[in-house]
Parts: C-alpha cells; structure tokens; sequence
C-alpha cells in the first residue's frame, strides 16, 4: 500500500496542530508494551475508577511500574489492559503495531492456543485492517535461569508461527554485554524460525552498547537506542547498516534521559541517515498517542513536517515489506 499519498493532509494538520486530524492518519507504533498500550481515559471509564495522573518523571524504570501497579494494575485486568490497547490503536490510525507481549502473559489465558485466538479475537474487532506483528518480549534480567526457562518454551512457542519477532529486553545498568550472550542461542534460533530481532538497548546504555548488541545478535531493529547520538562513527554505522531504531521520546523524557523535547536525540539521528519511528513505549505511563509524540517534536521546533513525514513512512514500510 502506497501510504505517500496521505503525507500532504499529513502535514497540514502538523501546520494547523490538530490531533484529531493527525489520528485519522495512517502511522506505526512499533514499540508497544501490549498491555501498557491503552489509553487511561479508556481504563477510567470501562473500570469505573479514578486514575491519578503519572508525575512529571520517574528516578527509573521501576519507579515507572510501581506507579502503573499502584494506580492501574490492581485495578484493571490483562484481558481489559489488552483490549485498552487495541482500541487505542484504533482511535490513533496505527496501520502497522508490532506490539509485544511477555512471556509470564502467555499463560494467563489457559494454554498459549487460547491466548493466541484471544489476542486475534481482539485485534479483528478493533482494528481489522491493521498489519499486526505481535512480538515476544523475553526479558533476560540478570538471573541465568530466567533465560535458560524462556529459552526452554521456544520450540514449542515458534511452532505456533504466531510471533514475528522477539524483543529482548535487560537492565542495562547491569552487564548488558554479559546478558547478550546468554541469550545468544535464543536469538539464532528465532532467527531460524524466520523472526525479525530486536533488543531494548541504548535508553540507559552507550552507543557502544548499541553496536556490540546489534552485532552479537545480529538485530535487525533497537528498541530506543538513543545512546547511539554520542557517537557519529556509530550513527553512520547504523546507517549504512539500516538499523531502525524505535524511539519514544515521552518515555526518554519522563525517564530523566533526555531533558526535553528540543534536545531530543532523534534529530541528530535523523541527519545521520538512521532510520527511526516514533512510538509510544507504555502509553497507560506515559499518555501520549502517536500523534501527540509527533505534534509534540513538530511544536517544539525540533523537526519540521516533511521530516516527520519521512519518519511517519519509515514506520509504516513494514506494511509494503509484510506483503
């Protein structure tokens, strides 16, 4: 599908600074966290209950979840979570989502069979027409068994040919490099299965970190990857290499890893030729749409609406490239 044509109404709304205009927009959320996908105003609504609104920052990630557990979680079931996502994507015109869901998820519903019928059960009612790529998250942590467990549900996983790819992710304040490695053999082996990689890498880590991920695993995308900026012999790396990085500027901005919008690093990635989309992370923490993700980098003067469009293309060439 030739999505070019819709880059001129694309524009004109960024010009007028109208969201509505923008979420009738076709666009990409390629980095999801399923059930941290909806929209509060949904979940207040379906649940009947008061949600608090999240504080400027979090100190850490955790920080983030412990929030989202005290205000949200308690109170909203995964099977309503998931549903709050999907509709999301509906109301923000996403025609591509790669969204991922972790493995403890995966058994929740009864066998993975079920939760697989669940999933598209959900995805056709609320947006049919939409390429979804659903993604095993397996987070490597720093406890062996914890992969060595995951590692041990992939044959059976894989032979539902469900998932299109894997998103790794680890606390990059530990050994990151060390924890690449255990999960080497995880990797290859979805790659065999024909599953595109990616790894959370680059939010707290280097641009060294970035590099030695994407060639120990041979990813084809990053998750964030914002620690690239600090290295242009990287950034051209990538580039030549073509490595998307999915970057979500809220979540990099309420996580104290980049101070503001205008310093935003997707610039600079930009002018070196990576190609990046722009992408939501845990909407329920971070509440911005898509859309707002772009009218917020548009209004601050950081990038101007033919580049924002070229990076709206980027996300959705997974369509065309899907069929």
């Amino acid at each position: 599908m030739d999505f070019s044509s819709t880059s001129i109404k694309f524009k004109e709304y960024l010009n007028q600074g109208s969201l509505e205009g923008l979420a009738s927009i076709p666009k990409s959320d390629l980095h999801n966290h399923a059930t941290n996908g909806g929209n509060v105003e949904y979940l207040k609504k379906r649940a009947n209950i008061n949600i608090e609104s999240p504080p400027k920052s979090f100190s850490s990630v955790n920080d983030a979840m412990n929030w989202m557990f005290i205000n949200i979680t308690q109170y909203c079931d995964r099977f309503m979570r998931f549903e709050a996502a999907f509709d999301q994507a509906k109301n923000d015109g996403i025609s591509v989502l790669a969204m991922s869901v972790h493995t403890k998820q995966l058994s929740e519903f009864g066998t993975y069979e079920q939760f697989f019928k669940i999933l598209d059960e959900l995805k056709n009612k609320h947006i049919h027409d939409t390429l979804f790529m659903p993604e095993w998250f397996i987070y490597g942590g720093s406890e062996v068994d914890k992969i060595d467990y995951q590692y041990s549900l992939m044959d059976e996983i894989l032979s539902f040919n469900y998932f299109k790819s894997i998103d790794i992710g680890c606390d990059e304040l530990e050994d990151s490099i060390k924890t690449y490695k255990d999960l080497k053999e995880t990797c290859r082996k979805a790659k065999k299965a024909g599953l595109k990689l990616k790894a959370h890498v680059g939010e707290y880590g280097t641009a060294d970190d970035v590099m030695k991920a994407v060639e120990e695993w041979e990813l084809d995308e990053v998750q964030h990857g914002i620690g690239a900026s600090s290295s242009p012999q990287i950034m051209n790396w990538l580039a030549q290499h073509k490595i998307k990085l999915n970057v979500c500027p809220t979540s990099n901005i309420m996580l104290e890893r980049v101070s503001s919008y205008i310093e935003h690093p997707i610039k600079k990635l930009y002018d070196y030729g990576v190609p990046v989309t722009i992408n939501t992370d845990d909407m329920l923490i971070f509440n911005q749409s898509v859309s707002q993700e772009y009218l917020n980098l548009f209004r601050c003067g950081l990038m101007s609406a033919e580049e924002l469009d070229n990076i709206r293309l980027t996300g959705l060439s997974a369509y065309s490239n899907a069929i």
